[in-house]
């Protein structure tokens, strides 16, 4: 199984800001879509991601006047993605050096998806399920 495979079973639109957003709007749409993060796109590149930590730290240091700033100012970047044909335990063991739970998927430079941890860690637990049904059968059958 690869990343596209992950892709493929899914709602195909991308939620996405540009880097103009306020913290303020990327918050309200972050608690609406019930996600983590959101990738900031400007001219079709994905130049950061905004995530629910990156907003925390901000508030944190600033307070609420963080509400104000542009993604772009709060973004991290530069961004970590990964291309569609990897494995998920490699997006998972990416995910775990760099200490990022949200990875786009890039095409070349066009961002094709954007997958979260938890995608990554369900679909590696479907395949162990899958290969401990296939062994189960093996085992009742020879």
């Amino acid at each position: 199984m690869t990343i596209a495979a992950i892709l493929e079973a899914r709602d195909a639109h991308i939620i996405s800001v540009n880097p103009e957003a306020t913290v303020r709007e990327v918050v309200a749409l972050l608690a609406a879509q019930r996600i983590g993060a959101v990738p900031v796109v400007e001219d079709g590149r994905v130049i950061g991601i905004l995530s629910e930590r990156d907003i925390i730290r901000g508030l944190a240091g600033e307070g609420p006047a963080l509400l104000d700033r542009a993604a772009g100012e709060v973004m991290t970047s530069p961004v970590i993605s990964v291309e569609p044909g990897l494995e998920p335990l490699e997006g998972l063991t990416l995910m775990t050096r760099q200490r990022v739970r949200h990875l786009p998927v890039m095409a070349g430079e066009a961002m094709i998806g954007f997958v979260s941890i938890g995608d990554l860690v369900k679909a590696r637990i479907e395949a162990i399920e899958r290969e401990a049904e296939a062994m189960r059968v093996y085992i009742q059958t020879a």
